[in-house]
C-alpha cells in the first residue's frame, strides 16, 4: 500500500485539497483527507503540483522516433507507448495509416503481442484504408479502397483490446458500419467529402465518433453543413481534436467547445515519430516528412500528423484557447477512456479505478506517471 500526498488532486470531476490517494495492488483503494491517511505502508510526498487521471490518446501513429507503420512489431508498439508515457499518456491506441491488408494484419498482431506486457497499449486505431481519396490528407491514394467482407472479419476478430476504425461515410455503407459496431468495433467517421446526410446515416448505423474534427472532412457551410456540421450537431457523437495550433485555429476550437458537450470532446495527438523527443524528420511510406516551424509536412506541404504530446494539448487548450483546466483534463483522460468503454477503470481517481495517473507541476508539465500503480519518472518531459 502506498499513499500519495502533497499534491492537489483532480479526481476527474473536481479538485481536492489536503487529501491522500491510497494505491494498493495497482488500483486506487481510497481517496481520504490527509489527516485520515493510513499509517501502514509507504508514503510519497509529491511536493506540490497536481495529481490527475493519466491521459488517454486514441490516435497516436508514433513517437520517440518510432512509427507504427514503419515497423508494425510489438517492440515498436511498446516504444511508442513508453515514449508518450513520459508526457502523461497512460493509455494509447497505436494508429496505422492506410496501407495494404498485410500491413493491417501485422499491426494487429503487433498490438496484440505488445498488450501482453504493456497495459498502456489499449488497442489499435485503423485509420483507413476505407477512406475518400478526395480527402485523403497524407494517406496514399493507391492504398485507399472499398471495404470487403474479409476486412470486416479482420477488424472484428482482431482480439487486441479496443478496435477503432476510421471510415468515410460516403464510401462505407451504413449496413457495413452496422455490422462492425454490432461485433464490437468503434467506428469513427473521417477523411471524406461526405454530405451532412451521409454522415448522419453513418451515425444512425452506429458510428460513435469523428476523426480529427475539421481536418480532412467536408466543412460547415450555411446551406451545406457537411461532416463538420454533422459532428457539431450530434449530441452523442464523440469528436477528436488536434489542439496544436497548426491543425485547427483556436477560434474554431472555441466554436467546437461551445457547440459540443464537453463530455464528447477528446484531445488527441495524431503524433508521428518526431513527437515525444523524436527526430525532426522521418519517412512515411518512402515519403519524407519534416518538421517545419513546429508542423510536420510532406514535401508538397500537406500536413502529416503532428509532433504533439497530450500534456502539450492540455496546456494549449488552457493557455491559448481559454478552456477551464478541469475541462481540458477531462478531455485528455475521462472522455477518451469512456469512448473506449474503459470509463469504469480509467479516467478517474476514485476507489476501484486503476492507479494510472499523471503528476503535473504548476506549469502543467509532467513530473511523473503511473500505469496501474507502477511509477515512471518523466524528467525528459520537463
Amino acid at each position: 500500500m502506498t499513499a500519495l500526498v502533497g499534491a492537489r488532486v483532480f479526481d476527474g470531476e473536481r479538485f481536492l485539497d489536503d487529501c491522500a490517494v491510497i494505491i494498493e495492488g495497482g488500483r486506487i483503494a481510497a481517496v481520504v483527507p490527509y489527516a485520515q491517511r493510513p499509517r501502514a505502508g509507504g508514503e510519497r510526498d509529491l511536493g506540490g503540483g497536481l495529481l490527475a487521471p493519466g491521459f488517454v490518446d486514441v490516435q497516436v501513429n508514433g513517437g520517440g522516433g518510432a512509427l507504427m507503420h514503419d515497423d508494425p512489431s510489438a517492440a515498436v508498439v511498446a516504444r511508442i507507448a513508453e515514449s508518450h508515457r513520459k508526457f502523461g499518456s497512460v493509455g494509447v491506441m497505436p494508429t496505422l495509416v492506410t496501407d495494404a491488408p498485410e500491413k493491417t494484419r501485422a499491426a494487429i498482431a503487433a498490438t496484440r503481442a505488445a498488450r501482453r506486457s504493456h497495459p498502456s497499449v489499449l488497442g489499435i486505431h485503423l485509420e483507413g484504408p476505407f477512406l475518400d481519396p478526395t480527402r485523403k490528407g497524407a494517406h496514399q491514394a493507391k492504398y485507399v479502397r472499398a471495404i470487403e467482407p474479409a476486412d470486416v472479419e479482420t477488424i472484428v476478430g482482431a482480439d487486441c483490446g479496443a478496435v477503432m476504425v476510421t471510415v468515410a461515410p460516403n464510401r462505407v455503407a451504413p449496413d457495413v458500419i452496422r455490422r462492425l459496431v454490432a461485433r464490437g468495433a468503434l467506428v469513427s467517421l473521417g477523411h471524406a467529402e461526405a454530405s451532412y446526410e451521409e454522415a448522419q446515416a453513418g451515425l444512425a448505423a452506429g458510428a460513435q465518433a469523428f476523426t480529427h474534427l475539421f481536418n480532412a472532412m467536408s466543412p460547415l457551410q450555411g446551406r451545406r453543413p457537411g461532416m463538420v456540421g454533422a459532428a457539431l450537431d450530434s449530441r452523442e457523437a464523440y469528436v477528436g481534436v488536434i489542439a496544436d495550433g497548426h491543425h485547427v485555429h483556436p477560434a474554431s476550437l472555441r466554436v467546437a467547445f461551445a457547440a459540443k458537450s464537453r463530455d464528447r470532446i477528446m484531445l488527441i495527438t495524431d503524433a508521428m515519430p518526431p513527437a515525444a523527443d523524436g527526430p525532426d524528420s522521418f519517412l512515411l511510406q518512402d515519403r519524407r516528412v519534416a518538421r517545419v516551424d513546429g508542423c510536420l509536412r510532406l514535401e508538397d506541404g500537406t500536413i502529416a500528423g503532428s509532433t504533439l504530446t497530450m500534456d502539450e494539448a492540455v496546456r494549449y487548450c488552457v493557455a491559448t484557447v481559454g478552456l477551464p483546466l478541469a475541462d481540458a483534463l477531462r478531455m485528455a483522460s475521462r472522455v477518451p477512456a469512456t469512448f473506449l468503454r474503459r470509463g469504469d477503470d480509467l479516467g478517474r481517481i476514485a476507489p476501484g479505478y486503476l492507479a494510472s495517473l499523471v503528476h503535473l507541476d504548476d506549469a502543467l508539465r509532467v513530473r511523473e506517471t503511473w500505469v496501474e500503480g507502477e511509477p515512471a519518472l518523466a524528467e525528459a518531459a520537463a
